[in-house]
């Protein structure tokens, strides 16, 4: 068996140590614990979940022949994912945004949104906002944290139902 010599022992040692507490600093900082004073926790749906959702949404329209653009936004209504089809009408990128974004705003899937407009038919002016059925919340413990939005399907019933294959994309 070679020997290494004492100052390579040492630096090995040195570099474990520091990558050991590197690691434990990163795992405490994010570990689970209550929120300081003043301060509340959320939870984000990962750049990667979205990917996936988005992804599902686009295959469910494309085995039915449909050519949509599919959005993910997060709990702020930023967008996380875009994905426009082969073939997508330039109209359904945004539309497929502000679907996202207003189920998530309001948690609630935009076709019952729709339904609310009968009794504040001004809702439709808030911007950013679209109230065409099609986009879907996504929620943990019963709380949004992002809207899949899709547009581009002839009816919003379709894109509604291809919003949805995201949705039960994430957590699989």
């Amino acid at each position: 068996m070679q020997k290494f010599p004492v100052r390579a022992r040492v630096l090995t040692v040195a570099a474990v140590v520091a990558v050991g507490a590197g690691t434990f600093g990163a795992v405490s900082a994010t570990a689970a614990s209550p929120a300081p004073k003043g301060f509340t926790q959320s939870t984000h749906l990962t750049v990667e979940s979205a990917a996936e959702a988005a992804k599902a949404a686009l295959a469910a329209a494309k085995k039915d022949g449909q050519k949509v653009s599919v959005a993910v936004v997060d709990r702020n209504g930023n967008t996380l994912v875009t994905l426009r089809g082969d073939g997508a009408g330039p109209q359904s990128y945004e539309s497929a945004q502000r679907k996202a974004y207003t189920a998530v705003s309001w948690n609630a899937p935009t076709s019952e949104l729709v339904k609310r407009l009968q009794q504040a038919p001004n809702l439709k002016d808030i911007p950013g906002t679209l109230f065409l059925p099609g986009g879907a919340p996504v929620q943990a413990q019963g709380a949004p944290v992002a809207g899949i939005g899709v547009a581009g399907a002839p009816s919003g019933d379709l894109d509604e139902k291809y919003a949805r294959a995201g949705v039960a994309e994430i957590g699989k």
